[in-house]
């Protein structure tokens, strides 16, 4: 059965179409929460986010930007920002970047950003304390098939991050960046055990002082 917007059981895969799916991410009770759609089937995610998640949210964020600036990489960052390929995938992860040369940037509106058009983001990231097991599950395979270049799965709770390389809509752990040559996952994770303890400007000379920045 397919459940209508009034129905809809939050932080779960529940059978959908396209169109209730997008009714629901246009329903004001759900503005909040993050939207993922793939194989008949939706999930909404309103689970409450704690200064884990976005403290480590905002270190990946920091990490990749810097790395990107200082190797010279062409790269737009998005926010929990939507991607739909209409009709059959959308997704919210909490980070995504565009990376190279040959992108496009999508128009600075408040629509989902249009895969078809776009084209699916180089890298998305998931940052997950309740949802791990699920970013590592459904939605791994939902990134697969939506054509991401890589993934990364990030657990709160062990400041772990495992890296996923995508390609013909497969997927494989690697220790380190291909979208971001010579990024070792090991600094992501260093970085995000020294946030435990340090503010934002000692870990980011400790960073600069890693990846060289005079």
């Amino acid at each position: 059965m397919v459940l209508s917007t009034t129905q809809i059981q939050t932080d779960t895969w529940v059978k959908s179409t396209w169109e209730a799916f997008a009714a629901a991410m246009a329903d004001p009770q759900y503005e909040e929460g993050s939207g993922y759609f793939d194989q008949d089937h939706m999930r909404i995610e309103m689970a409450p986010l704690g200064a884990g998640h976005g403290r480590q949210n905002s270190v990946i964020s920091k990490a990749v930007s810097l790395f990107a600036m200082v190797n010279g990489l062409r790269i737009a960052e998005f926010i929990n920002c939507s991607f739909h390929k209409t009709g059959e995938r959308g997704c919210q992860p909490d980070l995504a970047f565009y990376i190279g040369a040959d992108f496009q940037l999508p128009p600075q509106d408040n629509s989902p950003i249009d895969v078809n058009r776009f084209g699916p983001p180089t890298l998305a990231i998931e940052v997950g304390a309740s949802s791990f097991k699920d970013d590592l599950g459904a939605k791994r395979l939902l990134y697969e098939r939506l054509g991401v270049a890589e993934y990364w799965v990030v657990n709160v709770a062990e400041q772990d991050v495992i890296a996923f390389a995508v390609a013909d809509q497969r997927s494989g752990e690697v220790q380190s960046s291909g979208v971001l040559p010579g990024l070792d996952i090991t600094l992501v994770e260093e970085a995000l055990i020294r946030s435990q303890q340090e503010d934002d400007s000692v870990l980011m000379r400790w960073l600069m002082e890693r990846l060289n920045i005079n």
